[in-house]
């Protein structure tokens, strides 16, 4: 039984018994395994859910623990990642799981490369079952909406108000086009959809430059021939090549671009 305080605590009541009925069926909601949450949670930053599926399958094939991806070369994952984009979470993937391969999990779990508070909260969340809300795009804009007092908490059903509260961001709460007459199931008290205030609260993001002809996407353009081919020649785009081995996303090898270690 769902007892969390708060004035809108009967909200999160029906949010999980929402979820009980229609929540999605996704492979990394069928584990509390921290590494596989980690992985997935790595894959959907900034990343459509569906995009993610095909990626998450093969890399927790590939890489069941840290300790495999840990024995794996940088180059090897980035190969894997390719297409995904933004390929500084692989690398960050690739080398918390050598820490957790050596050292276990640390107790902050944010001294892991590449966790920070969204991503540490989650693993607490989705994989140890504790009563925390990780507060990603989709979160922050229900929460803003249906509970303006902060988020009432969901004392030991932590996990499934969770993952509720993404699917409900996800395909009802949305952004520009929010269905709050459309059956949602916490249309009924929502403060925002009372007042006709929804898309007035939906919490601003920062915009994205321009894809084309940017410094991603030539990046993006030498990383795909190195998963092909293994090595470029860095003189084809000597800026873009140098960011990359700044960044320890390639080795060099005199003129040549190649994989990463």
């Amino acid at each position: 039984m769902i007892r969390p305080g708060g004035a809108h605590a009967e909200a999160v009541v029906r949010l999980v018994e929402w979820f009980g009925r229609e929540g999605a069926d996704l492979p990394w909601r069928r584990t509390r395994d921290r590494w596989l949450v980690l992985v997935a949670e790595a894959q959907l930053q900034a990343t459509p859910v569906a995009r993610v599926l095909p990626y998450y399958a093969r890399f927790t094939a590939r890489w069941p623990t840290p300790a495999d991806m840990a024995r794996a070369e940088l180059g090897d994952v980035l190969a894997e990642w390719q297409g995904l984009g933004y390929p500084r979470r692989a690398r960050n993937l690739h080398a918390a799981a050598r820490v957790v391969a050596v050292d276990g999990w640390p107790d902050r779990l944010t001294d892991l490369p590449g966790v920070g508070p969204y991503t540490a909260a989650a693993i607490r969340c989705f994989a140890d079952g504790e009563d925390v809300l990780p507060v990603d795009t989709n979160a922050a804009r229900v929460v803003a909406r249906r509970f303006p007092g902060g988020w009432p908490g969901a004392p030991g059903r932590g996990w499934e108000a969770g993952q509720a509260i993404m699917d409900l961001g996800r395909i009802w709460c949305t952004a520009r086009a929010p269905r709050c007459g459309s059956g949602c199931p916490l249309r009924d008290g929502c403060p925002a959809a009372d007042g006709g205030t929804a898309v007035a609260l939906t919490p601003a993001r920062r915009p994205q430059g321009r894809y084309e002809g940017s410094m991603r996407q030539r990046r993006g353009a030498l990383l795909r021939e190195l998963a092909d081919r293994g090595e470029v020649d860095a003189a084809r785009d000597p800026e873009a090549a140098a960011s990359l081995v700044a960044e320890g996303l390639a080795g060099a090898r005199g003129p040549v671009l190649v994989r990463a270690r």
